[in-house]
């Protein structure tokens, strides 16, 4: 199948999951049903935005359902980069293509008044596997662990055409260590 057939086919699986009436996480976990099931390939990506940039990594919107109601973003990261912590404005459900994301996971904790993050577990996301997740409980840092560049494929529940990224919040917190 040709690689605008199978981003095709992938959206109206989407279209399909994010219609239905239901809560966020379970939107999340529908999506990604038809995310593992109709993960695109490299190939919906040209060769330019493959190569990705030395400054950070990459976002390419590959479709936005005309109501909004979803976004399907491609993300090319090169070796070492990543995000700065931050939470959503939407659910997301994330395909990785190629390569390894490590994502760091955080809980907003208070101690003594003041605010701060606790790391709530690593997960290592190699390609083909899928993960996903809604807002509250959402924090997290994402990288490209490996030693070449990753590609993932990015569904959010908001139109990333008009509000630029998915990210709702910056986190520059401490970080302390989760209590054994």
């Amino acid at each position: 199948m040709a690689a605008a057939q199978r981003l095709t086919t992938l959206v109206e699986h989407v279209r399909a999951a994010a219609g239905r009436v239901c809560p966020p996480e379970r939107t999340a976990s529908l999506v990604g049903e038809a995310l593992r099931a109709h993960l695109p390939t490299r190939d919906v990506l040209t060769p330019a935005q493959l190569a990705g940039d030395p400054d950070g990594y990459t976002q390419h919107i590959l479709h936005v359902e005309p109501d909004g109601l979803f976004s399907v973003v491609a993300l090319v990261w090169r070796p070492g980069q990543a995000t700065p912590i931050h939470d959503h404005l939407c659910w997301c459900v994330v395909g990785v293509v190629d390569g390894v994301e490590s994502e760091v996971r955080y809980r907003l904790a208070e101690r003594d008044g003041r605010a701060h993050l606790v790391e709530d577990g690593v997960v290592e996301n190699p390609a083909g596997s899928v993960c996903g997740f809604a807002p509250p409980g959402d924090i997290h840092e994402v990288r490209n662990a490996g030693d070449g560049t990753a590609v993932s494929i990015h569904v959010y529940g908001a139109d990333i055409s008009r509000v630029g990224s998915s990210i709702r919040r910056r986190y520059d917190l401490p970080v302390r260590p989760a209590l054994r």
